[in-house]
């Protein structure tokens, strides 16, 4: 009977590997083949991006220059004492409206009152002896003229009546100075606005002169009110340009308009008038001081008070204008985003302005018939399709 014979392990091992490396593969090609003809099939495209466009505004405008200043008083006085003398009165409240004439202050009189006495005796006195001396002179006269009476005792009487003369002379100005220290114990305002507080109290002593005199409070006008302000030299040559072409603008413009707003304020509600521009520049800033005059009848602005004024920076021109935040910056490249001819976006590089009325003057690079990407633009690649819509509702929250 024939033995059969079993496969060594060896070759048994082998078929089993063939076998094995041989479904692989075919597993291999199918998968290969499956993802061969997924590649052929042809990719669906990406939508263009919607955007929202619109056309530059075209308006007539004029661009107004903006600076930053002061309020400062007209008038501002610091009242201090002509005569010395103990405070006896102080007649105002702190921080009051005050009129021209006033009574501020009153110094005690009684010592003025009593020199001023004093000096009208004297002043009497001098004329009871100049009425005496000319009296001598003329019966002095009358009996030269007859030789009853010497050339030299004439002359004495004449010059007695001189000196007389002189002395009242002396003794009115003393009565007059007098008069005048009794008159400055009452100290009046010499201007209407509003006063400050009383710097020295009732009871102490004040020292009265031209110079070191006590001071005992200050006063400013309030209406009208100065605006001060400084432009630079660029500024000044642009004025002086617009001037040379007829156009009455910035400080070029006597009595041109003007308008401010306070810190608290959105926009310009102050009118006022341009009334002074200086006559050199300050060397240590390079700035022109300029000031401009407000009506203040309700007291609202105050010396010191910060301000933004605006005065024209330009003549009447028809100016292009787009929403603000259509522009983009590149480094210190602004550009927009335009829809250009087939939907597709380009990149305009423009020279801008200042802003009018929340949109922005376009100088330069912009059509009036260019259809700039208001809304959007973050999808927006040059050369890329894109989707234009005119919404009027999403340009006005664009702008």
């Amino acid at each position: 009977m024939p033995i059969s014979k079993k496969p060594s392990s060896s070759r048994f091992r082998y078929l089993v590997f063939a076998a094995v490396s041989a479904a692989a593969i075919a597993a291999g090609v199918g998968n290969f083949s499956g993802l061969s003809a997924q590649e052929n099939e042809p990719a669906e495209a990406a939508p263009a991006p919607s955007v929202t466009v619109a056309t530059p505004d075209a308006e007539k405008i004029v661009e107004w220059d903006e600076f930053t200043g002061r309020f400062e008083a007209i008038d501002s006085v610091e009242i201090r004492a002509r005569v010395s003398g103990y405070l006896e009165a102080v007649a105002f409240e702190d921080g009051a409206i005050i009129q021209k004439g006033d009574l501020l202050f009153k110094i005690d009189p009684r010592p003025f009152e009593a020199e001023l006495a004093g000096a009208k005796a004297d002043l009497a006195s001098a004329a009871a002896a100049r009425r005496n001396a000319k009296e001598e002179n003329d019966r002095g006269q009358r009996l030269l003229e007859r030789s009853a009476l010497s050339k030299e005792e004439a002359d004495r009487r004449d010059s007695a009546l001189r000196q007389a003369d002189a002395a009242w002379a002396a003794a009115n100005a003393r009565v007059e100075q007098a008069a005048l220290n009794l008159e400055f114990t009452e100290i009046r305002a010499p201007i209407s606005g509003r006063i400050s507080d009383d710097f020295v109290s009732e009871g102490n002593l004040i020292v009265g002169g031209a110079q070191g005199g006590t001071l005992l409070t200050r006063i400013v006008s309030l209406d009208p009110i100065y605006f001060e302000f400084s432009a630079n030299e660029a500024d000044y040559l642009k004025y002086l340009r617009l001037a040379a072409n007829g156009d009455e603008a910035g400080l070029s413009g006597a009595e041109s308009p003007v308008f401010v707003k306070l810190l608290d304020e959105s926009d310009f509600p102050h009118e006022g008038r341009l009334s002074f521009v200086d006559n050199r520049f300050d060397p240590s800033t390079g700035t022109m001081r300029g000031r401009a005059t407000f009506a203040n009848s309700d007291g609202v602005l105050t010396p010191g008070m910060f301000g933004r004024l605006k005065l024209a920076g330009s003549g009447e021109y028809t100016a292009l204008l787009i929403p603000d935040s259509a522009v983009q910056t590149d480094q210190n490249i602004k550009f927009v985003w335009v829809a250009g001819e087939g939907d597709v976006a380009e990149r305009r590089e423009v020279a801008l302005g200042p802003l009018h009325e929340g949109q922005r003057i376009v100088r330069s690079g912009l059509d009036a018939d260019d259809r700039v990407i208001v809304s959007g633009s973050q999808f927006v690649m040059a050369g890329a399709a894109v989707a234009p819509q005119s919404d009027a509702t999403r340009l006005a929250e664009a702008r």
